[in-house]
């Protein structure tokens, strides 16, 4: 057993006597003033390691406490040796606010793209529950929860996300052996509110109607959503793209497995409208992303889009019938390459969709296809019966 310390800067766990870290920040110092997190690690019988961050109910500074650190490692000491180390279960005396301290501190978790939209809905969950221990959470709770919010008039959708972000920060939790079976079978047993596909979007904007939006854009914004209506990408891709990964030359977006959601690196053709818009970026000096507003990298475009469907005529809204959000313009794309002809193999492998259902769910289909197809049916009916006709007549010669 012992007692680690977590950098604060590049988050290595390491052993307490270290005075600097592998990164260069000064460990003693940083100690002293109390920013500096400790950890007991011990082995569980069998062999597998668990590591405890160090709290203390009631005093959210206890984690930078090496004096309740080795009290806790102690305790620790005398659970294993009395063969109680299975008792051990660290969310009995975790609060969410400690879990969500720990889980928004993750470098991985900060490089979300949408960081702080998770920020906002966990500080909103923890309005509620943020003082209860995490292991005292009953699907009870969470019921309650859905029931609460929905009397606030919140959309079923907004709800499910809201429980859905704190389970993702529940699963990593119980990942890094923070959390217990107990604490995942609450959110487990709590069912979502929004049902199947209820919430699946059909929105298509004609070639006309995009045009418009385009027009009634902002300049920053229109290679945005240029980028998203000519190659399907999700916003996150569109506004992370830096320019290595853009070669215009052969007219290509290259995206490596770290860069996509499914974490499958992507070739995208680009077509030559997108070709134009493209080509008219300038590029920073000191900043490698292609889409910049104010010199800087831009995380957040629904005040721009809302401003550009206002003046287009479009109603932007995610929950409003024919509403229209950024993301449609995925639908667009899926739906625009097959009325094109473009095989469905061949589609999927532009926009990153793994399986066939995903396809199908942003692939619309709207009245002009019934209609060529009750088109194609009577054209069928019409040469079908001919040839028919044709037979019957040569037979009756004969």
């Amino acid at each position: 057993m012992a007692i680690l310390a977590e950098c604060p800067k590049c988050h290595r766990k390491q052993t307490t006597r270290n005075k600097l870290c592998a990164c260069g920040a000064d460990l003693d110092k940083l100690k002293r003033s109390k920013k500096v997190r400790y950890w007991i690690n011990y082995r569980l019988p069998g062999g597998k390691q668990r590591r405890e961050l160090v709290t203390m109910q009631g005093n959210p500074d206890a984690c930078c406490s090496i004096e309740i650190a080795r009290d806790a490692d102690g305790k620790r000491r005398v659970q294993k040796r009395e063969n109680r180390i299975f008792d051990i279960k660290p969310e009995t005396k975790m609060t969410f606010n400690e879990l969500t301290e720990w889980y928004l501190g993750l470098e991985k978790v900060k490089s979300l793209a949408s960081y702080s939209i998770l920020q906002g809905y966990l500080k909103k969950f923890n309005s509620e529950f943020g003082n209860k221990i995490v292991g005292q959470i009953k699907p009870a709770d969470l019921e309650n929860l859905q029931a609460k919010r929905k009397k606030e008039g919140c959309a079923d959708a907004t709800v499910d996300q809201e429980i859905g972000k704190v389970r993702a920060m529940i699963f990593k939790a119980f990942d890094n052996d923070i959390v217990g079976g107990d604490t995942i079978k609450a959110f487990k047993r709590v069912k979502k509110l929004l049902k199947g596909n209820a919430n699946a979007r059909d929105k298509i904007l004609s070639k006309d109607q995009f045009n418009k939006l385009l027009e009634s854009s902002s300049r920053h914004l229109k290679g945005i959503l240029a980028t998203g209506y000519y190659t399907g990408m999700r916003k996150g891709e569109i506004l992370n793209l830096t320019w290595n990964k853009l070669d215009l030359k052969n007219r290509l977006i290259q995206l490596e497995a770290e860069d996509t959601k499914d974490k499958e690196p992507r070739n995208i053709p680009i077509c030559d409208d997108l070709y134009e818009i493209l080509s008219a970026i300038p590029r920073a000096i000191y900043d490698p992303h292609v889409f910049l507003y104010n010199g800087k990298p831009i995380r957040d475009i629904r005040t721009a889009l809302r401003k550009a469907c206002k003046q287009a005529g479009i109603l932007y809204s995610r929950f409003a019938k024919d509403g229209f959000i950024f993301h449609d313009l995925r639908h667009c794309f899926n739906t625009n390459m097959r009325k094109a002809g473009i095989p469905e193999s061949v589609i999927m492998q532009v926009t990153g969709h793994s399986t066939r259902e995903m396809f199908d769910r942003y692939n619309t289909i709207d009245l002009k296809d019934t209609q060529q197809a009750i088109n194609q049916l009577q054209n069928f009916l019409n040469v079908d019966h001919s040839v028919d006709q044709a037979a019957q007549n040569d037979k009756n010669k004969d």
